[in-house]
This record gives C-alpha cells, sequence and structure tokens, in this order.
C-alpha cells in the first residue's frame, strides 16, 4: 500500500516545495498537498491556534488540519537554521509542538530536525532519517535527495530568471513576453510565505501585472548581489530572512533600477518590525522611488487593501508624467525669469553707453 504524505502548503513550503515533493515522490510516495489557502482554512488555523501567533503560523495550522483526514503522515520539520552564522525564526524551530498541542487527533508527524548548516555528513544522516518513514532503502534515499537537489536548483534559476515560483513549475508564454518588454517594475518585498500565497497576501502579484506592470522579487536576486549589499548594513544580521530582505533594500539604493516597492508585512511579526522600517527609510532617505508599507492580519479587509493599491500603482503610472509636467513648468518660468534679466541687462547696459557719451 502506497504511504502518503501530507504537505502544508504554508510557511517554508513556498522556498522548499521542490524539494520535498521530489523527494518523497521518488521514494514512492503519494504526496498530498493541501488545498491552497482560503478562507475555511484562515479561520480554522485562527480558531486553532494561540492568539499572538502571527498569521502564517495560523493559516499554517488551518493547513494541517485541511490535511487531518487524508494522510498517514504530515511533514512538519523541525528548521533550525538555513545558513551558518545566522539564525532562522523560532517559530520554525517550534513549529511541531505548536501545531502537536494546538491540534487533536492528527496522524503521525514527521517532525525531524533539519540544520542546513551542519556538514554533509550530519545533513545525510538527516535525510535517512526522514526517508525512512517511506523507503529503508539508503542508496534509494540517497539517490532521491540527490535528484531532489537537482530539481529544487532548476527551480531556483528559473526564479532568478524572473519566473514567480508557481509559474517556474509551470512556465507560461505571455509571462517570457513581458519579461522582455519596458514595463514599469514593482518590487513587493516580504516573506516569502506571505508573497506567494495569492489568499494572505490578497492576489497582489495579479493585481500589479493586471495593471500593466511587472512584478520583481527578491527571490529573483542573485543571492552574491544580496550579500554584499548586506554587508553595508551598519551591525551584523543574524537573521537569514532579515539579511535577505535588507540586502534587497540597499541594492534597491544602489541600483535604483525599479519604478516602485511595496513591503506586505506580517502584524505582530519581530523580524518585520525592524525590516519594515529599515527599508523604508533606506529607500526614502536615498531615491526617490516610491515606497508603500502593507500590513496583514486575519482581520484584514480587501477592499481597504485595494484602494491603497490602486492609487499606489496609478502614483507609478503617472510619476513621470507629473515630473516632465513640474519641469516643464519650471524651465517656462526660469525662460521667462531670464528673459526679463536680460532686457533688464540690456537698459543699463543702454544707459550706460549713454551717460557715457
Amino acid at each position: 500500500m502506497t504511504v502518503k504524505v501530507g504537505i502544508p502548503r504554508g510557511l517554508l513550503y513556498y522556498k522548499y516545495y521542490t524539494l520535498w515533493v521530489t523527494f518523497f515522490k521518488h521514494l514512492g510516495a503519494e504526496v498530498i498537498l493541501s488545498r491552497p489557502t482560503n478562507k475555511n482554512i484562515l479561520n480554522n488555523g485562527t480558531k486553532n491556534s494561540v492568539d499572538d501567533a502571527c498569521i502564517p503560523v495560523k493559516v499554517y495550522h488551518g493547513h494541517v488540519l485541511d490535511l487531518k483526514d487524508k494522510v498517514d503522515y504530515i511533514f512538519i520539520p523541525r528548521i533550525m537554521g538555513l545558513k551558518k552564522g545566522e539564525y532562522i525564526c523560532p517559530k520554525f524551530c517550534g513549529l511541531p509542538e505548536m501545531i502537536k498541542y494546538s491540534l487533536d487527533d492528527l496522524p503521525e508527524i514527521i517532525d525531524t530536525k533539519i540544520d542546513f548548516t551542519k556538514n554533509i555528513r550530519k545533513l545525510n544522516k538527516t535525510i535517512y532519517k526522514i526517508g525512512s518513514y517511506v523507503c529503508n532503502d539508503p542508496k534509494k534515499i540517497k539517490y532521491a535527495y540527490e535528484l531532489a537537489l537537482l530539481k529544487y536548483n532548476q527551480h531556483k534559476n528559473q526564479v532568478k530568471k524572473g519566473y514567480i515560483p508557481h509559474d517556474a513549475r509551470q512556465p507560461k508564454d505571455y509571462l517570457k513576453s513581458e519579461l522582455e518588454t519596458d514595463q514599469k517594475k514593482i518590487m513587493i518585498m516580504a516573506h516569502p510565505y506571505i508573497i506567494y500565497d495569492n489568499y494572505l497576501n490578497m492576489n497582489v502579484i495579479n493585481k500589479v501585472r493586471d495593471a500593466g506592470l511587472e512584478v520583481i522579487t527578491p527571490d529573483m536576486l542573485h543571492d552574491d548581489l544580496i550579500n554584499d549589499s548586506a554587508k553595508r548594513y551598519d551591525g551584523k544580521l543574524f537573521w537569514t530572512f532579515a539579511k535577505h530582505l535588507i540586502g534587497t533594500s540597499l541594492n534597491i539604493v544602489d541600483k535604483k533600477d525599479v519604478d516602485g516597492v511595496i513591503y506586505i508585512s506580517s502584524f505582530g511579526c519581530g523580524i518585520d518590525s525592524v525590516v519594515a522600517e529599515t527599508a523604508e527609510r533606506r529607500i526614502r532617505n536615498h531615491t526617490t522611488i516610491p515606497y508603500m508599507l502593507m500590513t496583514l492580519d486575519e482581520h484584514s479587509g480587501e477592499a481597504g487593501f485595494n484602494t491603497r493599491l490602486e492609487a499606489f500603482i496609478d502614483m507609478i503610472k503617472f510619476k513621470d508624467e507629473l515630473m516632465n509636467k513640474n519641469k516643464n513648468q519650471n524651465d517656462k518660468e526660469l525662460n521667462t525669469t531670464d528673459d526679463h534679466y536680460h532686457q533688464g541687462s540690456s537698459q543699463v547696459d543702454y544707459e550706460q553707453v549713454s551717460l557715457e557719451r
């Protein structure tokens, strides 16, 4: 009988989807994803999680409930670190316990500790431990992980070319043609589990695209570029996601190659409270690029979100026209002033000549 492994469609799913799904599938498991975030998933997650959790964690609880009666195992790894010398939000370290003590009658949880900062030997032991829930053949587990890693890197390369992660799995011709045009560009900054969850972010990516603008995300920038920019920050950046976002904002200051920045923050996120403020100050103080902060929680309404977004997009579209209009007006006033000045100078010169005579 085929083992069914459930993967909640939340948090680091949006970063490691390709890696996890490919790994379990090539071990012979049937991978079942929770449904895309919807109102019921959000409401169920909110009712069954602690009040002070951020909305992405509340939504994650809802995704686990969506899988509850469909699978043999639910994959909720305990992520301890992504990069050496950096830390990850504590919610990822304690996520399995949050789920276990908040939700009842769940299938067995695969909660293996994963620390990408450890050496390859320790990481391999972790991979074998996860794979053993489905398969007992070490060679097969090793091959499945190597293939999953290959697919994951291919996926990352697609994103670096300008594809939104969903599009990178299902490329569309119209998106390719969009990337070759001179559309105005909007950088959407947020954690990946906000940027790519269309319900949580109120479908912001498609709304910006439908308005005729190109969407850029931090994941499209090369890591070396972000790391180099982040080095100029006044202090040590300990948090992986914070470093990524601050590096992105400093790169925007350097390159000035986007026409607007939208930062989407989750209410109650400690990291965002620092990063969003830092990004806003740097961008506002060193560029003329329009910047807008949108803060979301489970009570956020789409009408208010749409109003602010539409006004921001209109400002981006008409910014050049307004600046040109102001420039022309200033030039006209300057020319008028010059005419008066030259006329005055001629009269003085004439009078001086007359007096000399």
